[in-house]
């Protein structure tokens, strides 16, 4: 499997989990309450899974090789970095919400849906412009040995950031969350 391939592939999952976060935090925002381990379930997925270990294999592996290979640091790499930060900013924003969503305050749910949506656009616009065009350059760029190279990386990212059985947990999740707010499931 391409390097890029298990991207796209994990992108699918994040698809998923996008979609459960708009109908748990409009759920918040007009109902008033979802089970706080759900949310809390969404935010680790989003804190561990998406940004430790998905935009690491990116920001540490993919970028740098990209890099080495004639495609600028300062064109669409500094693109993805830039929206990387802006993910970080909306997931802050929503931890601190649900922090005193959990403390009753009225104006926590507001800020988690209008947060909640900001950051879906961003990740859903960000997922087409990797899948689209980033990756395309890679893999019209990198030989295979690179891309082998970058799969094995990616492997031990993934078990030094989120350690054995937790991808697993992590569709586990997926499916239980989709399950729960999705029409037809994840």
């Amino acid at each position: 499997m391409k390097a890029t391939q298990q991207l796209k592939d994990e992108h699918e999952g994040v698809r998923v989990m996008l979609r459960i976060l708009g109908e748990v935090s409009w759920r918040l925002d007009f109902e008033g309450t979802v089970p706080n381990e759900h949310f809390e379930g969404i935010l680790e997925f989003l804190k561990v899974f998406v940004d430790k270990c998905h935009h690491g294999k990116e920001e540490e592996l993919l970028f740098p090789a990209l890099t080495k290979v004639g495609i600028p640091q300062d064109g669409p790499i500094a693109v993805m970095l830039f929206e990387h930060e802006m993910g970080r900013k909306y997931i802050r924003v929503m931890t601190d919400a649900f922090e005193r969503h959990k403390l009753k305050d009225a104006s926590a749910a507001s800020a988690i849906a209008q947060n909640a949506q900001d950051y879906i656009t961003l990740l859903t616009d960000h997922i087409d412009k990797e899948n689209n065009i980033l990756f395309a350059m890679a893999d019209d760029r990198l030989s295979e040995k690179a891309q082998e190279e970058l799969f094995d990386g990616f492997e031990k990212i993934e078990e030094s950031r989120i350690g054995a059985g937790k991808h697993e947990e992590f569709h586990a999740l997926l499916h239980k969350l989709g399950d729960l707010y999705l029409r037809n499931g994840p």
